[in-house]
């Protein structure tokens, strides 16, 4: 059998408990998405901060692996550290946490059959003592995820540039205009999983054209798309690849 990676939703507004089972073949990149994780893998307790390009695992963070994703925004509340102190980093939760209580819940997660349902649980437990997710960045969040400009956001929510780049900083790990061509990428990506072409998908997801998509492609992912779908296992929709047209196309890697 060879390596699966499967994803359920959560109970925690928003996230999603995921698993990746090795079997001691290498991990897969993990393109930039705006959020953050609490990682179980190599029988550490770990925090994926947000990312600015496409990371893949080295051999410590290889093999099998168990998280829960927290949406966009929402993981600095209840990690008590901002998202920009943690931006393209993995860190030990003992870096963040005290050491007594993360050895306590690193010996429960070890010993759980379903260390993900534990991994809900630390979430749960945080979220219930920590003060909730700022609203305003949460609901840029939202707005840049539908495809809105960042100005567009920035005056729905009734913040100034330098106050929306501040508070972005806090919630995402960068500013505004890094969330939103991280999360357009996301859509391009989904659309192209769903059989959409390559030109139609980018200028669905809000790119101009195929080579734009293609550009942000190579600056978040140092890849192609192609490439990408490759090296995931996806090799059937490469086949949806197109020449680049004059206009239209975004992906992710």
């Amino acid at each position: 059998m060879g390596a699966r990676y499967e994803e359920r939703n959560s109970h925690l507004d928003g996230a999603v408990l995921w698993t990746w089972s090795g079997l001691r073949e290498p991990a897969r990149p993990v393109l930039p998405d705006g959020c953050m994780d609490l990682l179980w893998v190599g029988g550490r307790l770990l925090v994926a901060g947000p990312d600015t390009h496409a990371f893949t695992p080295g051999a410590a963070l290889s093999g099998d692996c168990v998280s829960i994703r927290f949406a966009p925004g929402t993981a600095p509340a209840l990690l008590g550290v901002p998202a920009h102190e943690l931006r393209d980093r993995r860190v030990a939760l003992d870096a963040l946490w005290s050491g007594p209580e993360v050895r306590r819940l690193t010996e429960r997660t070890a010993a759980a059959g379903d260390p993900a349902a534990v991994l809900e649980d630390i979430a749960l437990r945080r979220a219930a003592d920590a003060e909730p997710p700022d609203p305003l960045t949460v609901a840029v969040a939202a707005q840049l995820r539908q495809g809105r400009s960042v100005a567009a956001t920035a005056y729905a929510v009734g913040l100034g540039a330098r106050q929306l780049h501040r508070r972005s900083l806090a919630a995402f790990g960068y500013g505004p205009k890094t969330l939103a061509r991280v999360l357009r990428l996301q859509r391009a990506l989904d659309l192209v999983r769903a059989g959409t072409p390559y030109a139609e998908a980018a200028y669905a997801a809000g790119c101009t054209d195929q080579a734009h998509l293609a550009r942000e492609m190579r600056a978040l992912a140092g890849t192609t798309l192609g490439g990408y779908l490759a090296a995931t296992g996806q090799d059937g929709l490469a086949a949806n690849s197109e020449t680049p047209q004059p206009s239209g196309s975004r992906t992710t890697a």
